[in-house]
């Protein structure tokens, strides 16, 4: 008689599913504030919204829900090939929160979707570990999430990992880009490298071209480590952003946000921008990181294929009223921001011009 099939000898571990989940929750409640109720082993993930109770300090009084979606891109490559995993988990919040930031609203709560080949604990716990951590910076709670093992899908050692955030934002508050106006200051601040965009050029130019190694220390970079610099994770503004707004109730003089992701400049400021105006930016009023300069001089990459494909430094942008810019640049800076003044809206028909 032949033997019974079972669904670890097909390729899934149900014992190590179950493992994975009790590592893992530890991590969970380490991002969890007083709005989330605990239901653990649970099918969802249970968070108040907003209520009459002392216990919170903000309520809203026409509240919308905004959500986002998204994923680290091509940069899990690089973190599978040094068995590195507990940074992208960064990233994959940041991605989410960062984006969602631009209309104004407070971050919520995080759910992650992991798809591996083979479900190792270990390796599930740390990069759960990472999404956390991000949860922790961008003051949202991890309340659930889902760990696919699909080794029929996936080659050994690869993995994917995407990201769904819920905020708030008050519906008078949400922030369009319709009230930017000539006049207007542009704001950068400070990114932490590539953040989760152009791995592909970037991926290209060092191991293809070049030939180099992860472990690779290089003089160009300061001496840092090639991998260290790529897998240095995405920047989350959330406590930053949050915290500015909700100094001005009523005065509306942030007009307008961008998350500076896969476009660059050129491509993400645009979208905040009304159809008379343009974003005149001065690319030599901000530091640019040694790994961009790194890239264009070895591609070699011409200057407008970086920006179009890199945030060059600026990973996140605010337009502001001139008279509140100095303010508000002080504000974030106390915040922990890195601060630039970088340019000024214009009359125009909605593009950025790089000077």
């Amino acid at each position: 008689m032949a033997d019974h099939v079972t669904y670890e000898q097909s390729g899934v571990s149900v014992d190590a599913g179950d493992k994975s989940e009790e590592q893992i929750y530890s991590h969970l409640a380490s991002t969890f504030g007083p709005r989330v109720i605990e239901l653990p082993g649970g099918f969802a993930g249970l968070f108040r919204l907003d209520y009459d109770e002392k216990l919170f300090k903000r309520n809203y009084r026409n509240p919308v829900l905004v959500a986002c979606t998204d994923g680290v891109g091509s940069k899990i490559q690089l973190a599978a090939k040094i068995k590195k995993y507990d940074t992208v988990g960064i990233d994959l919040v940041a991605m989410n929160v960062n984006d969602m930031l631009v209309v104004g609203a407070e971050p919520l709560f995080f759910l992650d979707y992991l798809a591996v080949h083979k479900l190792e604990p270990n390796v599930i716990v740390e990069m759960i570990k990472g999404v956390a951590a991000g949860c922790r910076i961008a003051g949202c709670a991890l309340i659930g999430g889902e760990t696919a093992e699909m080794p029929d899908t996936y080659k050994k050692g690869d993995f994917d990992m995407a990201g769904f955030a819920v905020g708030v934002a008050e519906r008078k508050k949400i922030l369009t880009g319709a009230n930017v106006k000539a006049g207007d200051i542009i704001l950068g601040l400070a990114s932490t490298g590539l953040h989760s965009n152009g791995y592909a050029m970037a991926r290209n130019i060092c191991f293809k071209r070049l030939g180099l190694k992860m472990t690779d220390v290089l003089d160009e970079l300061d001496g840092a480590g090639l991998g260290d610099v790529l897998l240095e994770p995405t920047r989350i503004y959330a406590r930053s952003i949050v915290k500015l707004l909700a100094h001005y109730k009523v005065k509306k003089v942030v007009r307008g946000m961008a998350h500076i992701t896969g476009g660059g400049l050129v491509g993400n400021v645009p979208r905040v921008l009304p159809k008379n105006c343009d974003a005149a930016i001065k690319k030599s009023s901000w530091p640019v990181h040694k790994i961009f300069t790194f890239l264009q001089d070895k591609g070699p990459v011409e200057e407008a294929e970086m920006f179009r494909v890199f945030n060059m430094g600026i990973g996140f942008v605010l337009i502001v009223a001139e008279d509140f810019a100095d303010s508000i640049a002080k504000k974030l800076t106390r915040l922990g921001e890195k601060v630039y003044r970088i340019g000024r809206i214009t009359t125009g028909t909605g593009k950025v011009v790089l000077k």
